[in-house]
Formats: structure tokens, C-alpha cells, sequence
């Protein structure tokens, strides 16, 4: 989801316009960071809709188009923003080094720790393995290495696992019985405790890190970006827009000259049963009213599916594609808010949204389990109706909430044990 800590405080009163800072103020940072909040809203609310949103139907309209760019795509803006903040705590244009680094780091470590245990939590829930905190445990852990490195160096490095990375994962996964994934979620206590194991985290699961650190480390370059730059922020204009072509065209271009397409399909209905294959069996998850099954059409039995830029299929296109959209959607908001006082003012609330996203990410769970009847996610009850409500209701709760405090209630207990990385000498 995000680091999962707001990388402002959410404001109190309306933003103030860009001519009205003093000298020593300057609006474009403040402006990004808002930004930033506000992509992370815009994650919440894609979320709500793959969750508890109705089922998207071909040429339903708009309505029907939203739910369908938020499959997939929510959760992999989340993922590319928990990248970005990561170097809000590593050092934004210039990484921490010596003391202030290696606290850097513990604090990370804190998080990831947390993370953990509270995803796992989820995870024995009926929620099971749609839950991503867990996995951006592992995200963290594995960014480590990374910290101190320059945009461009990460630039690569995002370029290369979006390449190389789909393509490892779909051979070690072919290499997979069910006989051995048995096997070592026997000696795994996370799998045997929570149903969801490092194997579900590191390859197997809906946001396996083995693909899905493209997205975080696309997120550290931005993050070591000066997005108050003219000139960055129209390279990113380009290249935004131009990675959704690319991943999504390409793909669909592709799939149909060769006949891929209706291969995928034949091998989707062909699909081996895996550990999670239960949820196939979800009406909900067969509408699509949720997050694809684990592995996509990447479980097929040949490789057409490295082709395809469906939502969690976890492909070079898939990945580029939803690049594509984080970048636009940071970019976008980014430019607007530094450049449109009256929407700071007017996307206040939504902006708050984002500073406790946390915290509303763990409730939409819990109301969704605690839902009369319900048993199951995606709920029996998902419609436009109960979506509405929860976006409604996750802003009038930040919106209020932001107004006496300045951290939502679970950002204040990550903050607090984040503090013990002040020891670290």
C-alpha cells in the first residue's frame, strides 16, 4: 500500500496559494507531497471499488470503466508509492548516509515488522491472501539494498525486473507442483499460521514481490526525482502516457495478429489447482468483481499468457501498462495541485484520505467482514451502492479526523515503534 505513513500532515485549513508563500516558502514541495497524499486517496477509493464495487460489464459505461481500470491498477499505484515513500524516510534528492542512514534503515525494518504481523492477522481472516501489507513486508526488506542508490541506477534496475522478472517467475512457477508447494508451507510458520507463506509473498501470491518490486523501485526513482522540476515533470508526462501505450497496445495488438488471445482463454479454463484456487470457486471472483485468481494467465499451460497485460497476470506488458497509469495519475495530480490553489482547497478532504490510508485500508477490511451475512470477499452485497458508502464514509472519517489530529489512529502507533530506530547507533 504505502510507506504506509502520510508524507505530509494532512493540512487543517486550506492550502495557501502558491503567490502566497513567503520567500522562504516554497510551494512546489508542498504541492508534491499533497499530490502524493492525494494519488494514495485515489488508491483507497480503486481499492474500495475492486472490494466491495459491483461487477464491471462489457460497455457498461463509465461507471463500469473506473471499476475496471482499478482492477489491478489500485494496488499497483500503491505499490509504486510505497517505493516513493520509502525515500521520504531514506532521504528524498540525497540518501541518508552514516547515523542518519542507518536509523533510516532500522525504521524500515520497524515498519516491515509491523506490516507483517498485521497482515498475517488479516490473512487468517476470510480476507485470506487478497490482503497486501503483508507483502509490502517483504517489499521493504527487499528495497534495503537500494536505498542509497541515484534515480537513474534505480531507473535501470525498474527497467530490468519489468523484463527480466516475469519471465524467471513463470519458469520457477512451472517448476512447482502441488506436491512441493505442500511441502515447504509445511516448514513455513507464516503459511501455517496465517495460510499465506514467504513462498505466496516472494512468487505464488496475488502481489508476489518477484514482479511486483518493479513497481517499488520505480517508485524510489521517483522519489529521488525533483518533481518540482519543469523539465521532470514533462519527461514524466511522456513517458507515463507513453509506457500505458506501449504495455497495453502493444499487448493487444499482439495477442489478436497471433491468436493468442483465445489461447489465454482455453488455457485459463484449463487452469491447474494451486493452493488458492479455492477462490475461483468465489461468484464474486468470477464476475470480477475482485482481484484475479494467484498467477493469472500466467497458470496457463504454455507462455501465451507473458503476452497478455491483464490485471495481475504479471507480465512485462501488465507491468509496464500499470507503470504507466501510477506515473499519469502522480504527475498529473502533481502538476494540478501546484498549480491550482482552489483544488488544494477543495480536495482537502480527500487529500486527508491519503495521510491515514493505513488505517482506512484495515477498516474497509474489517467492515467488509463485519458486513451482516457476509462471508467471503469480495462481499455478496458488492454494488455501486455499498461502494459509494465506504468512499463517502473513509472521507468524512479522515476529513473530521484531520481536523484534531495529525496522523490516523495506526499511523500514530507505526510512528511511535518507528522511534525506537533513535537507538540505533
Amino acid at each position: 500500500m504505502t510507506e504506509i505513513e502520510s508524507a505530509t500532515k494532512t493540512p487543517r485549513r486550506p492550502l495557501p496559494s502558491p503567490g502566497s508563500t513567503t520567500a522562504t516558502e516554497r510551494p512546489a514541495p508542498v504541492a508534491r507531497l499533497v499530490g502524493v497524499d492525494l494519488a494514495r486517496a485515489l488508491a483507497v477509493f480503486g481499492m474500495f471499488a475492486v472490494h466491495v464495487g459491483p461487477a464491471p460489464t462489457p460497455g457498461g459505461g463509465v461507471g463500469d470503466w473506473f471499476l475496471e481500470l482499478a482492477s489491478g491498477r489500485a494496488s499497483a499505484l500503491f505499490a509504486t508509492l510505497a517505493g516513493f515513500s520509502l525515500m521520504l524516510i531514506a532521504g528524498r534528492l540525497e540518501p541518508k548516509t552514516g547515523l542518519a542512514g542507518r536509523q533510516a534503515k532500522a525504521r524500515i525494518v520497524i515498519r516491515a515488522v509491523i506490516l507483517l504481523v498485521l497482515g498475517s492477522a488479516l490473512a487468517m481472516t476470510n480476507f485470506g491472501g487478497a490482503g497486501i501489507l503483508n507483502f509490502y513486508a517483504l517489499y521493504f526488506l527487499l528495497a534495503l539494498p537500494l536505498l542509497r542508490l541515484r534515480a537513474r541506477t534505480l531507473a535501470i534496475i525498474a527497467v530490468t525486473l519489468a523484463v527480466v522478472t516475469p519471465q524467471v517467475a513463470y519458469a520457477t512457477r512451472g517448476l512447482l507442483t502441488e506436491s512441493i508447494v505442500h511441502g515447504i508451507d509445511s516448514y513455513d510458520p507464516l503459511a501455517r499460521i496465517s495460510g499465506v507463506g514467504v513462498l505466496d509473498l516472494l512468487l505464488t501470491g496475488l502481489y508476489p514481490a518477484i514482479t511486483w518490486m518493479t513497481f517499488v523501485v520505480t517508485g524510489m526513482t521517483l522519489g529521488r526525482l525533483d518533481l518540482s522540476s519543469g523539465a521532470v515533470r514533462r519527461r514524466l508526462a511522456v513517458v507515463g502516457p507513453a509506457l500505458i501505450a506501449f504495455g497495453y497496445g502493444v499487448s493487444w495488438l499482439v495477442l489478436r495478429l497471433t491468436g493468442g488471445a483465445q489461447k489465454i482463454m482455453t488455457g485459463m479454463a484449463g487452469m491447474p489447482a494451486m493452493k488458492d484456487s479455492g477462490a475461483l470457486n468465489d461468484p464474486g471472483m468470477a464476475a470480477g468483481s475482485f482481484d484475479s485468481p494467484v498467477g493469472g494467465g500466467l497458470w496457463g499451460p504454455d507462455a501465451w499468457g507473458l503476452l497478455a497485460a491483464e490485471p495481475h497476470s504479471g507480465s512485462t506488458f501488465d507491468l509496464i501498462g500499470s507503470l504507466g497509469i501510477a506515473i499519469t495519475v502522480l504527475v498529473c495530480l502533481t502538476v494540478a495541485l501546484d498549480r491550482l490553489s482552489w483544488l488544494c482547497r477543495l480536495a482537502t478532504p480527500i487529500i486527508a484520505v491519503g495521510t491515514m490510508s493505513l488505517t482506512l485500508y484495515v477498516g474497509h477490511i474489517l467492515v467488509i467482514l463485519a458486513l451482516p451475512g457476509e462471508a467471503a470477499t469480495p462481499p455478496r452485497s458488492a454494488s455501486a451502492t455499498l461502494l459509494l458508502c465506504f468512499i463517502v464514509g473513509a472521507t468524512v472519517c479522515a476529513a473530521v479526523w484531520s481536523r484534531f489530529f495529525r496522523r490516523g489512529p495506526l499511523e500514530y502507533l507505526l510512528n511511535g515503534a518507528t522511534k525506537l530506530a533513535n537507538r540505533v547507533r
